[in-house]
């Protein structure tokens, strides 16, 4: 894997840090809400939600630095956590916002090019 692709996997699973930290600490807060555009009320009433969601988004973040840890042998890993990535990129852009495929999917599936250009 070359630099550029492993800094695009970085960012990706810099990405889902930063996601985490949203849905599990922000998300009735100032700041969550703007992000996510949502009332105190309904931030309030689905934080637990939110806060399972923003795990996930922890899991593949970890998966991802698994992979890059790994080096050359982490490959299969990183490929499978960015496939897991734009899987669900694509589900939230077609259920939730559009805007997920720009910030979900795009990313990871750029990560997924270069990565196996890298490879070749």
């Amino acid at each position: 894997m070359n630099l550029l692709a492993k800094g695009v996997v970085a960012l990706v699973a810099l990405l889902h840090l930063y996601f985490l930290v949203l849905e599990m600490f922000l998300w009735t807060k100032p700041a969550g809400r703007r992000v996510f555009r949502t009332t105190p009320e309904f931030a309030q009433a689905s934080a637990a939600l939110a806060a399972n969601q923003g795990l996930y988004n922890g899991f593949l973040a970890a998966g991802l630095l698994w992979g890059l840890a790994l080096g050359r042998a982490g490959y299969a890993i990183v490929l499978f956590f960015l496939a897991c990535v734009v899987v669900a990129g694509v589900f939230g852009a077609a259920t939730v916002s559009r805007r997920i495929l720009w910030v979900q999917a795009v990313p990871a599936a750029l990560g997924i090019a270069l990565t196996v250009l890298g490879r070749a």
